[in-house]
């Protein structure tokens, strides 16, 4: 039987250009969950929250702009990267939360699929092209590329565009203190089967979680928290310290299994892309591993980070960071032949996944 990889072969975001820093949060009203204002003068708020998430500022699209046509952006810069026909291309994987989601509206629109969307925007005639979505919470990009590179393996799908888009701007409780954590953003990559004599790249192993007992309502949908607020308009609620203690727990877990997977050890992986939560907590995932391996040190400049200034853009932080890495866009960040990386991230569900990849 032939050997074949699963590779990226190129890469494209779409990254709005509307800036909304920390300071715009200052004149917000907060609300607890229990619908009575913030005792913490909001300045104090804001400042606390940039000290724990490290986020300074995010993107968020301009209404003329949503889910499908941030996708259909970066899916035409990843198609021309990997110099393909987009008409070759067997499956479209399009992870994403909550559709597309239109301005003063309570409703997702997800008739018909975002994938469905974006392959009528980018004019595929093919009909062996198969367009699907799928919801796996924030790590839903990783899951698709998982779900590609399951596909290759068996033989079913030789070219795959995968997509992570969402305009989380349109879902938060602005007066809930959470909402300034979260952005918009899209990102998308193509990966192909390649035969093992024509190149070292590809995934080397993937690892998967999801609990769904006691973890699976951490995130959900809610009213506001502003007293009086109508009911039947529901937001993204999470519960954070939560989402901190599982993800701190099994995340580090999950990525030790997936290098353990490889065959490699720790100090093999030279970057790990890890999903823009919150700087802490993916500070937390990276020494948490390490212990796992005895080893109390981390190396500098190990893990890139785009949460400073684009937020948590859900399925789109880790295709956009990424791309922006790639493409020698992050200041001290690179990645050459041969080099391992580790992908992982942690999301609604709750989920969790990882997969190893040597460039």
């Amino acid at each position: 039987m032939q050997a074949i990889r699963t590779v990226i072969t190129g890469t494209g975001s779409y990254i709005p250009p509307h800036i909304k820093t920390n300071h715009d949060f200052t004149t917000a009203a907060f609300y607890g969950e229990d619908h009575k204002p913030l005792n913490t003068p909001v300045e104090e708020i804001v400042e606390k929250f940039k000290d724990i998430t490290g986020i300074e500022e995010r993107r968020y699209a301009d209404y003329s702009l949503n889910s499908s046509s941030m996708a259909i952006l970066a899916s035409r810069i990843a198609i021309e990267d990997a110099g393909i026909d987009p008409e070759t291309l067997d499956q479209i994987i399009f992870a994403h939360n909550f559709g597309d989601m239109v301005k003063d509206s309570i409703q997702t629109d997800m008739l018909p699929a975002l994938a469905s969307r974006v392959k009528h925007g980018l004019g595929i005639k093919n009909p062996a092209c198969v367009a699907y979505d799928i919801l796996f919470g924030c790590p839903g990009w990783i899951q698709g590329v998982i779900q590609a590179h399951a596909y290759i393996t068996a033989g079913i799908a030789k070219k795959c565009l995968v997509i992570g888009s969402e305009t989380l701007s349109r879902v938060i409780d602005v007066h809930d203190r959470d909402s300034m954590i979260f952005s918009d953003g899209a990102g998308a990559c193509i990966v192909e089967c390649i035969d093992a004599s024509e190149t070292t790249s590809g995934i080397l192993a993937t690892s998967v979680q999801s609990h769904c007992i006691d973890e699976a309502f951490y995130l959900t949908m809610g009213k506001s928290n502003l007293p009086d607020a109508d009911p039947n308009i529901r937001y993204m609620k999470m519960k954070g310290r939560k989402v901190y203690e599982y993800a701190i727990k099994y995340v580090p877990q999950a990525m030790k299994d997936c290098i353990e997977k490889s065959g490699l050890k720790v100090t093999d992986i030279k970057k790990f892309f890890l999903h823009q939560a919150n700087e802490k907590m993916d500070e937390g995932f990276v020494k948490a591993l390490y212990r796992l391996y005895d080893i109390r040190e981390v190396p500098d400049q190990i893990m890139p980070m785009s949460i400073h200034k684009l937020g948590n853009s859900s399925v789109a932080t880790i295709p956009t960071l990424f791309d922006l890495v790639k493409r020698n866009l992050l200041k001290d960040h690179t990645i050459t032949k041969g080099d391992i990386v580790l992908f992982a991230s942690v999301g609604a569900g709750m989920n969790i996944n990882a997969f190893c990849y040597r460039v």
